[in-house]
């Protein structure tokens, strides 16, 4: 439909126009929105694999690891008690820090479908614009 045959459509059938455009956007938005969702979770789920996989590979390295740090320093002359005290804190303050950088990371802002807000807003301005546009039209004529 042409723009000049806009001009000619009673009022009941101008409202019905955009009621059922109204409807097919609000359709293609939930589309959009989820199909953005659908794209995050993945990307979510995929990240918690990969921490899952690392943490299970890591943890018996890291074992042999902070016993040869305690050993090393027992056999330079330090207590064990106070080797492993050492080792151990070191280790507690790294993983506390790890484990607050992490939980940042996953707040629920980070959730938030953008693309889909941003576009909605786009279309309510759009369908503002439109309206203000019908507005003057139908005063000139």
């Amino acid at each position: 439909m042409t723009y000049a045959d806009n001009t000619r459509r009673s009022v009941p059938e101008l409202v019905s126009s955009v009621f059922r455009q109204v409807a097919e956007l609000v359709r293609t938005e939930g589309v959009l929105a989820r199909t953005e969702m659908a794209e995050k979770i993945s990307h979510i789920g995929s990240g918690v694999g990969l921490l899952v996989v690392g943490a299970v590979l890591a943890m018996p390295a890291l074992v042999v690891l902070l016993e040869a740090a305690v050993a090393a320093l027992v056999e330079n002359g330090m207590a064990p008690y106070w080797a492993a005290f050492l080792v151990g804190g070191l280790c507690l303050l790294l993983g506390i820090i790890l484990l607050l950088v992490g939980a940042s990371r996953l707040r629920a802002r980070n959730l938030v479908p953008d693309k889909t807000l941003q576009q909605l807003q786009y279309d309510a301005e759009a369908a503002r614009n439109q309206v203000r546009t019908s507005h003057v039209e139908k005063r000139a004529a």
